[in-house]
């Protein structure tokens, strides 16, 4: 058996885990549920709930990677027993990484095609209708979606295939500060574009006005969950590759604070423009690919900025990715000895395969069957009823197994050890235990039963979402 690769330094860890945890929730969901959820003391939960729920599970997988040395699968089987039904939890690790990946690289092979659009100037002159009808083009497309879908699994394969150091560590020293510097320079660009700047930071750091509710708080609740790609073994996977002296906590602290810290960034890009170019910062979804191509393309030099912008959402999805598919690949690695070439493109050829209906989800292609013929059985096209299964049963399932796999099952000895050998913060132990055995599993539990709709029929609606606009009410009794 060959000896185990480790990160050839700290920092490689910390950019590697960041940029796992960067991408385009961080770029393109964050800032759109912030404007939907009225700014700024939804953001104040929200780091509430990343301290409290995110940081503690994120601690956990990489305590599990570190102390067994292990990927997902074997790291659960090695703190319990042989066959040990945890391992379950490891299985539905692997299972999400894939199908999130296989429609995480059709929304990043739109943001390639938006940089090779953005260059050719497509943006140039268009209207608001205009640019939502190119992006129906560009979801509807077969050839745009398979073409740059395929593309941007090459580019991910091709970064696995190089290793721990070589590949992964590498690309993450170039990509994350890339990712921060092209944020720094937006946010500098934003912050001189009429009044926005002004109006943003009130939005983002104010408190005012009534529009979160109960609801919203557990949107913050679930994105500071997800945001830091806990629940599905990437940290479980990066952390094998620590040392086993190498300093858990603060270095979790660090990826949980750069994870912040770009998904702020992000709104202080967003906002500005959107509040200087007349926009809704509730607009939702399309915030990105439907308006922040107009608002950008009205700045001077527009087509550098928009394919500036479009480049950083590429970076950010491509971070993410790469952890998504050391996950799989890893577990072929350490379970079935494969070597990582064979790892990375076995893995990385089912997981194409997988990604093709997900191309297909929208318009007609293969005469609609991954669209309307799928929806006739879920309710929704292939991609959104992968994204629904991703988010809303495999993540929070495999946060919950973590939080109690580490609270309750594993050994004092096994878990204080991982913990605090190395750190500089192990006077933070019983804290931390405290939040993985009681916070962190409650506001899972929480995240997974409104996901599923079940708090709807305990809780009033009016509780979770607000009560509706008096015209609202008036139209309601007038039928």
């Amino acid at each position: 058996m060959s000896e185990r690769a480790h990160w050839g330094s700290r920092l490689g860890f910390i950019l590697a885990a960041a940029g796992s945890a960067v991408g385009l929730g961080n770029v393109w969901k964050f800032p759109y549920i912030t404007g939907a959820n009225g700014g700024g003391l939804f953001v104040l939960i929200y780091l509430v709930c990343i301290a409290a729920v995110g940081i503690p599970i994120l601690l956990a997988e990489v305590v599990l990677g570190k102390t067994t040395q292990q990927s997902p699968v074997p790291a659960f089987r090695d703190l319990s027993r042989p066959a040990s039904p945890w391992m379950s939890f490891g299985w539905m690790g692997v299972a999400a990484a894939f199908i999130l990946l296989s429609y995480y690289a059709v929304v990043a092979g739109w943001t390639m095609h938006y940089v090779v659009a953005a260059i050719r100037g497509t943006f140039a002159g268009m209207s608001n209708d205009d640019v939502a009808g190119y992006f129906g083009h560009v979801a509807t497309d077969p050839a745009i979606n398979l073409g740059w879908m395929l593309g941007f699994m090459v580019l991910t394969i091709g970064v696995v295939i190089g290793g721990v150091k070589g590949g992964i560590e590498l690309a993450s020293k170039i990509l994350l500060p890339a990712l921060g510097l092209i944020l720094v320079a937006l946010a500098i660009r934003a912050a001189t574009v009429g009044d926005g700047f002004d109006r943003a930071i009130d939005f983002v750091f104010g408190f005012h006005g009534d529009q979160l509710h109960a609801g919203g708080v557990l949107e913050a609740l679930g994105h500071s969950f997800f945001t830091l790609s806990i629940g599905m073994g990437a940290m479980v996977a990066y952390g094998s590759y620590l040392q086993r002296h190498d300093d858990v906590v603060l270095t979790g602290f660090i990826i949980g604070g750069l994870d912040t810290l770009i998904a702020l960034l992000a709104c202080l890009v967003l906002f500005p423009i959107t509040f200087a170019s007349g926009f809704d910062p509730a607009q939702g979804p399309g915030l990105v690919f439907q308006n922040m191509p107009i608002a950008l393309m009205q700045l001077p030099g527009g087509t550098a900025w928009t394919t500036v912008f479009f480049v950083l959402l590429f970076f950010a999805a491509l971070t993410s990715a790469i952890s998504l598919l050391e996950v799989a690949a890893s577990y072929f690695i350490d379970e079935l000895r494969w070597s990582r070439p064979v790892a990375a493109i076995g893995c990385g050829i089912a997981i194409t395969l997988l990604a093709v209906p997900s191309a297909l989800s929208n318009g007609d292609a293969v005469g609609g069957l991954f669209n309307g013929g799928v929806a006739s059985v879920t309710g929704a096209n292939w991609f959104d009823t992968a994204d629904w299964l991703v988010s809303n049963i495999l993540l929070p399932v495999g946060g919950l197994g973590i939080a109690m796999f580490m609270g309750w099952r594993v050994t004092e000895q096994a878990r204080y050890e991982g913990f605090a050998e190395g750190a500089s913060l192990k006077n933070l132990y019983v804290g931390w235990l405290l939040l993985l055995r009681w916070i962190a599993p409650a506001a899972v539990v929480v995240v997974f039963l409104n996901a599923l709709g079940l708090l709807d029929a305990i809780l009033p609606e009016s509780f979770l979402h607000g009560a509706p606009p008096a015209d609202a009410e008036a139209a309601g009794t007038e039928g």
